[in-house]
């Protein structure tokens, strides 16, 4: 009987998990770049029942049994973002559509080939450089000049430019004078300042970590490549990339993992209720 109860309690810790996830995304419907995260569950092993003890007769298969439900892991959604105007010198946003040839994506970024291949879209992001030195990628282009001319995030990581330093100019260098030229070089009104804003390229998206404030690390085993003219990945000066949360669905998978776990809920008290009887009524007798 117990079994049942610990499968409602993997139930309820699985659709905590999914409520924590779309909650996480909501908080950040307003955060520029962000990527919304999508829960992914999946069942534990079956496993196969058995008759036996019947006297001369050999073990016979009842069936199998689902043993509940797991929060695998949340995975970020990588679709681009809505454009919202700002027109501030220094605010970026990436508009990425690289094609891979002879392949066509679908809304969420793969496509499964009739083999069963499936490939993802690559995508494009702002390098960053944490304060360990390590390459971070974001959407997020929010940026602004340190008091030593660097191009820094919100939180002070260096933005790298394209011949992987970070990007520096003079200091004293007025924002508003910067502008992006072709080939994503800076110019200080017509003076082009020999300083270009590197743009990576990941080719599976998948194989980014989350870190937070925006950023990811890349543990796959294909290295980021700076994007070349024409692939598709087109930056846009005095705008920002909106996160690509979608609100109403966000709502939708709220109430879905809270009647979710109100089920698994009622299961667990019923069990409760029939552990009770059956220790301090039935026992009794």
């Amino acid at each position: 009987m117990l079994r049942g109860l610990y499968t409602a309690a993997a139930g309820m810790v699985a659709q905590q998990r999914v409520h924590d996830t779309v909650t996480n995304n909501i908080a950040n419907i307003n955060t520029p770049g962000y990527k919304q995260s999508a829960a992914l569950t999946r069942s534990f092993p079956e496993m196969l029942l058995s008759l036996t003890g019947v006297e001369n007769e050999p073990p016979a298969a009842v069936g199998r049994l689902a043993s509940g439900v797991m929060a695998e892991e949340s995975v970020p959604i990588q679709r681009q973002g809505d454009l919202m105007k700002t027109d501030k010198p220094l605010d970026f946003a990436i508009v990425s559509h690289i094609q891979v040839p002879g392949v066509t994506f679908d809304g969420s970024g793969k496509s499964v080939a009739q083999d069963g291949t499936v490939t993802f879209e690559p995508q494009a992001y702002f390098t960053l450089r944490n304060a360990d030195g390590e390459a971070r990628y974001t959407r997020g282009g929010q940026f602004s000049l340190n008091e030593d001319g660097y191009l820094v995030t919100a939180d002070g990581a260096e933005v790298i430019g394209g011949g992987g330093q970070p990007l520096r100019f003079a200091v004293g260098t007025n924002a508003a004078d910067l502008k992006l030229g072709p080939g994503n070089r800076f110019y200080n009104g017509t003076v082009d300042t020999g300083q270009a804003l590197l743009i990576s390229r990941i080719d599976n998206p998948n194989d980014l970590v989350r870190e937070g404030d925006g950023k990811f690390r890349l543990e796959g085993d294909a290295p980021a490549r700076p994007v070349t003219a024409g692939e598709g990945a087109d930056v846009q000066q005095g705008y920002i990339e909106r996160s690509n949360v979608d609100a109403a669905q966000s709502m939708v998978d709220l109430m879905t993992a809270l009647r979710a776990y109100e089920a698994n809920q009622k299961v667990v008290q019923y069990y409760d209720q029939s552990l009770d009887k059956a220790v301090n009524s039935v026992g009794r007798v």
